[in-house]
């Protein structure tokens, strides 16, 4: 081990005491530090600027009306303006997740220098790579409130339900980034897994279609968590109505004890960050 690494190791136990959460409060400032970095390190030297944060969006819809056009051809059945709209709503936050959980697996070994020289709670890497990439997601979904007033889908008390979902949302990104992050030090090819699980996964997952549309099997795509976020974004936003709320409650579910779960696993492993990296 080299002595960056018996500095680093040095501070650790008194993370796996029980006193990690009120650590982890006075290293606030860092958190907003670094996600402030890496918003201006995205954007300093972009030809496209804030485009960017709109890009991903723009070819999930894409790629989801053709999906549609897809289906339509196959049923005789004409697109309407909501379903079109319900891709759009439904293609943001999915952006904002696949973003997130990329950049957040890599922020570990991206950031190796901090890592090894200087000690603080590590899980604030890959969760300044979340609120950096959330960043992104409102200036998208800015965009995207435009596009919703410009079509008169209209407003209902139902949208007190999106600040919930978002939340949500964000928690379930955290849990991933956090627990890929810590994979990606140790298996360097978790990265790569993690890219083709991104690609593929919009196709398992409610963006493109809604779950209904599959009928008795559209259980499957609400297995994965982040589905019944995106299907109660969609209900709230779109159709004016109340989240599937068994659903909800199995995605809060695995929100709340995924990150539980995860940030003590990412404690657990903290101490041999320094040498493995």
């Amino acid at each position: 081990m080299n002595t960056g690494a018996l500095s680093v190791a040095k501070d650790l136990p008194g993370r796996l005491d029980g006193h990690a959460s009120e650590e982890f409060g006075q290293y606030k400032e860092l958190l907003f530090m670094l996600t402030w970095r890496d918003i201006k390190i995205r954007y300093k030297q972009s030809l496209m600027g804030f485009a960017w944060a709109i890009l991903m969006p723009i070819l999930v819809v894409g790629s989801g009306l053709i999906v549609m056009v897809a289906f339509a051809a196959m049923s005789g059945k004409p697109i309407n303006k909501l379903d079109v709209l319900s891709v759009a709503v439904k293609s943001v936050p999915w952006a904002f997740f696949v973003a997130a959980v990329r950049f957040a697996t890599n922020s570990l070994v991206m950031n190796k220098e901090l890592v090894t020289k200087i000690y603080f709670p590590r899980e604030i890497l890959p969760m300044s790579a979340v609120f950096a990439n959330l960043f992104d997601f409102f200036v998208a979904s800015s965009v995207l409130a435009l596009i919703l007033i410009v079509s008169r889908v209209g407003a209902s008390i139902y949208l007190l339900w999106v600040p919930a979902l978002l939340i949500l949302l964000v928690l379930l990104t955290m849990s991933c980034g956090i627990l890929l992050a810590c994979a990606n030090l140790f298996f360097r090819d978790v990265k790569y897994l993690v890219e083709v699980l991104l690609t593929y996964g919009v196709f398992f997952t409610p963006v493109f279609y809604s779950a209904s549309m599959l009928g008795k099997w559209g259980f499957l795509l609400l297995l994965n968590p982040v589905g019944p976020v995106l299907e109660g974004l969609r209900n709230t936003i779109i159709l004016h109505r109340t989240p599937d709320l068994p659903w909800l409650a199995y995605s809060a579910t695995w929100g709340l004890l995924g990150f539980l779960i995860t940030w003590k696993i990412f404690q657990r492993a903290e101490a041999s960050f320094a040498e493995s990296i």
